[in-house]
């Protein structure tokens, strides 16, 4: 993984340019601290727009740290924490275990220490996959990913009383409402008069990107960043997976490939338009 380098209360550096470190060490909760014990040293990945993401080397081994500030990104990791709670106990997935949460409601900063796992995000390995044979592979195994999500039996404490459609179009209303987001009334009126057909639920991801899915060696060695997890809408995951990114999904092609993967094609063009173009601009 390409990292950020840090030394520990000073500044960081990348690629011969100084970053202000995103976090001090005496900014750590003494809960962490004493699970912790010596800190070796922190370093930052290219990553983490809603929350601050450390690699933490200790003398307890290495961890991931998520740190978060503002309402509605620490319900963000609240949500992230309840979901992987129940996936780790409840089914096989290849994703983080939680050691610590802790909230600081008075300061409105929330804390996730996770189980870390070696790898490099898919998008990192495709940028700088050479060999298209490889390359073609690694989006084959992406969908793959997915249709083992989506055929994992969702633990009843996520599912709703509701249709995860309906939950989610409330959600959007309140983040049009409350925060900034990409969609406006107009737009999400649009979504309201226009709900795709129904589709059987299933366990979800909720931001299946190939920012969310860590590699090594031509195998998956984990799904990250579950705050989206729920029994929800599959063609959800799949409009938001075959997004065109660079060396990814600029092509009929990769898409092909990735349903084949995957063992179906779920979404249409009008549907991949409704979730990704749509739906995705509130959240």
């Amino acid at each position: 993984m390409i990292f950020y380098e840090v030394l520990i209360n000073e500044k960081l550096y990348f690629n011969g340019d100084v970053f202000m470190n995103p976090l001090q060490i005496n900014e750590l909760p003494k809960e962490i601290i004493n699970f912790l014990g010596t800190i070796k040293s922190i370093v930052f990945p290219q990553q983490g727009w809603t929350s601050d993401v450390g690699v933490i080397e200790s003398e307890q081994g290495m961890f991931i740290l998520k740190r978060t500030r503002t309402e509605q990104f620490n319900s963000w990791l609240h949500k992230e924490v309840f979901v992987l709670n129940s996936l780790t106990t409840q089914t096989a997935l290849p994703i983080p275990k939680v050691h610590k949460y802790i909230e600081r409601k008075e300061q409105s900063q929330s804390f996730a220490l996770l189980e870390f796992f070696e790898g490099e995000t898919l998008r990192t390995a495709l940028l700088k996959e050479k060999n298209e044979a490889r390359r073609q592979e690694m989006i084959f195994l992406f969908g793959k990913t997915l249709a083992h999500i989506h055929s994992t039996p969702c633990p009843d404490d996520l599912k709703s009383s509701q249709l995860w459609l309906d939950d989610m179009l409330q959600a959007a209303q309140y983040n049009l409402d409350y925060y900034e987001t990409e969609g406006d009334q107009a737009l999400l009126e649009r979504l309201k008069a226009n709900k795709p057909k129904p589709f059987k639920q299933t366990l979800i991801h909720g931001d299946f990107t190939i920012d969310n899915v860590l590699v090594q060696n031509g195998n998956v060695t984990s799904i990250i960043d579950w705050s989206g997890g729920a029994f929800g809408d599959p063609r959800y995951d799949a409009s938001l997976a075959i997004r065109p990114k660079p060396n990814a999904f600029e092509n009929e092609r990769d898409i092909a490939i990735f349903f084949e993967g995957y063992g179906e094609k779920i979404v249409s063009p009008d549907e991949y338009i409704y979730f990704e173009n749509g739906l995705y601009n509130f959240f």
